[in-house]
């Protein structure tokens, strides 16, 4: 079972999308991850002129490309965070910002995402993925401390939100695929599982597993395969390279006293064949999506199992 590699196109977001399908083309890419900014999947166009997802869809056939899911982190965000800021507006469409009132970005958000879902279904993505934000994230330390009750408020909270959201998704035939990250609802091991059981594991809520999230938080990316094996909607492949010496932090992205950062793809710390192995293992089928670049050095790795055991030569008289 070979994977299809795609390219997410959030990165590119400064290129017109042509021109990023021309850079997919030459590196030899299966397709596209499209992100919903840039000039590469408006929403809006999608929902109000029929034309436009079959015009991004032949612009993909031209350059021998398809898409299987598109990206809305952005957005997504807005949904459940506590602290809405300048931050966000940064971010967010003037549109969905509007006044910056709190209360009413996070409502616009939420109605931006289920477009959203109407938008992939209209394009032909049957998946999105994307952050959902997160009321308690910054609580994450634990002082003043937060009671047992106060981060149960946090995940009824991201309930509330995202089950009208995962409604419309449901109903349109369409997943969104939560990317595990810090700064989310879920960010880790426990805060996935806790998510999931928030909105009752409905089948219109699963994951994007980003190994790059997970590896500098110290768990094994692929035992989280194995474990949320049946909620793995979508595979992103950056990768993380973390250098701890004891003087080394949590700086801003760039900053070189940084004790981590992402790296493209079999340039950091996963164990990309863990990672293969383990997708294989659990039937994994859908795109793999690069974050920067590398696909033909991930190929490598993307070797299809034998059909017979390794010690069945022995038995072949040789």
């Amino acid at each position: 079972m070979s994977h299809r590699f795609t390219l997410f196109t959030g990165q590119w977001a400064d290129l017109p999308l042509e021109q990023v399908c021309r850079i997919a083309q030459d590196a030899g890419f299966d397709g596209l991850e499209i992100a919903c900014w840039g000039d590469h999947f408006d929403v809006d166009k999608a929902l109000s002129d029929p034309a436009y997802p079959d015009s991004r869809r032949r612009l993909l056939e031209k350059y021998g490309l398809k898409c299987w899911a598109v990206s809305s982190h952005l957005v997504g965000q807005a949904v459940c965070d506590a602290g809405i800021n300048e931050r966000h507006q940064a971010i967010l469409p003037p549109r969905i910002w509007g006044d910056g009132d709190a209360e009413g970005v996070r409502q616009r958000a939420a109605a931006r995402m289920k477009d959203t879902a109407r938008a992939a279904a209209a394009f032909g993505a049957d998946t999105v993925i994307g952050f959902t934000g997160s009321a308690i994230w910054h609580m994450v330390a634990m002082f003043p401390p937060a009671t047992e009750a106060t981060i149960e408020r946090g995940h009824q909270d991201f309930a509330d939100r995202w089950n009208p959201i995962l409604d419309v998704f449901e109903a349109e035939g369409v997943r969104f695929a939560h990317e595990v990250h810090p700064s989310e609802i879920a960010y880790d091991y426990w805060t996935t599982d806790h998510a999931l059981h928030a909105v009752d594991h409905r089948p219109g809520f699963g994951l994007n597993f980003a190994p790059s999230h997970l590896v500098w938080q110290d768990f094994d990316p692929a035992g989280f395969l194995y474990d949320f094996r049946d909620r793995i909607y979508h595979v992103d492949s950056k990768d993380a390279r973390k250098r701890l010496d004891g003087r080394t932090g949590r700086l801003p992205w760039g900053d070189p006293r940084r004790g981590w950062g992402c790296v493209s793809a079999s340039h950091g710390d996963v164990r990309w064949e863990d990672v293969f192995s383990m997708l294989r293992f659990i039937r994994y089928d859908g795109p793999v999506s690069v974050d920067w670049e590398d696909a033909a050095h991930l190929k490598a790795y993307d070797i299809s199992p034998r059909s017979a055991s390794f010690d069945a030569a022995f038995g072949l008289g040789h």
